[in-house]
């Protein structure tokens, strides 16, 4: 099978360190915790930056202070991706305008909340995207936000890619979410249904307890995996985690037992389309 890339989502916008001692806020916990989870198996990192009340936000300067010292750590042998997350806070202008200002070379999108209030505005700035090499990832929360996509896609309002990146969520941001293997197959029926497998390159993002099972069946798909604590704090036997490391490590375990190997620097970089 192709070599699998692990990202780490860290953090994400909604835990504090109440939730997880370990769950890394400021740069300098995130560039610990990089390169903990580089050293594990991780070719990716999915970052969120907090402002001074600790809140989600899409800051550039927080954002260049951040992943400077990430780099300082783990210097370009990892993929650092931006969120545009909404949270409630931030409008489709919001999450542009972020992006301009900060042109990273790895960024998450959710088609759904670009999207929330036409496509006129969205295709100007993914045409400008393109041009500045940004490579997105298009966050899918449900089968009903894939076929969306498909069909932006086909209408030209998402730039077409070769391959494109998407990556599904099989639950919801919610107290008590747990995800489970079946929650994959709407989406890998998509697949199947629109002639997009092993065309589209996907990843996945699980919640709960159920995590680590959800990441083996997308691994043994062919899909790529999004561990960390902005999903799960939880190892398979529900014990909870001692870092983020420790999930990657864990699901690196399973990559290898299954004979998957894991993406160097450069594949992680080609995976994410990143120039």
């Amino acid at each position: 099978m192709d070599p699998l890339l692990i990202m780490v989502a860290p953090n994400g916008a909604r835990r504090t360190k109440s939730d997880h001692p370990a769950l890394p806020i400021g740069p300098a916990d995130l560039a610990e915790t990089a390169a903990a989870c580089h050293a594990a198996g991780a070719g990716a990192i999915h970052v969120h930056v907090r402002d001074e009340a600790g809140r989600h936000c899409l800051d550039r300067a927080r954002y260049e202070e951040a992943f400077a010292a990430i780099r300082a750590r783990v210097g370009d042998d990892m993929v650092l991706q931006a969120t545009t997350e909404a949270v409630g806070r931030f409008s489709p202008a919001d999450q542009m305008a972020a992006v301009r200002q900060l042109e990273p070379r790895a960024v998450s999108i959710a088609v759904r909340e670009l999207f929330a209030e036409g496509e006129d505005e969205p295709r100007r700035f993914l045409e400008w995207a393109a041009r500045q090499a940004v490579a997105i990832q298009w966050i899918l929360y449900d089968s009903g936000d894939f076929r969306r996509y498909l069909e932006l896609v086909r209408l030209g309002a998402i730039p077409a890619a070769e391959p494109g990146n998407v990556l599904f969520v099989l639950g919801r941001y919610a107290v008590g979410q747990e995800s489970s293997p079946a929650d994959l197959e709407p989406y890998l029926r998509i697949l199947r249904e629109e002639g997009e497998e092993g065309r589209l390159t996907w990843s996945i993002c699980a919640f709960g307890r159920g995590e680590t099972a959800a990441l083996r069946a997308a691994m043994e798909a062919g899909g790529h995996l999004r561990v960390g604590f902005e999903n799960s704090l939880w190892e398979p036997d529900g014990s909870v985690a001692a870092d983020n490391a420790a999930r990657v490590r864990m699901i690196a375990e399973l990559a290898r037992a299954a004979g998957r190997r894991l993406a160097t620097g450069a594949e992680a970089r080609a995976i994410l389309g990143v120039a």
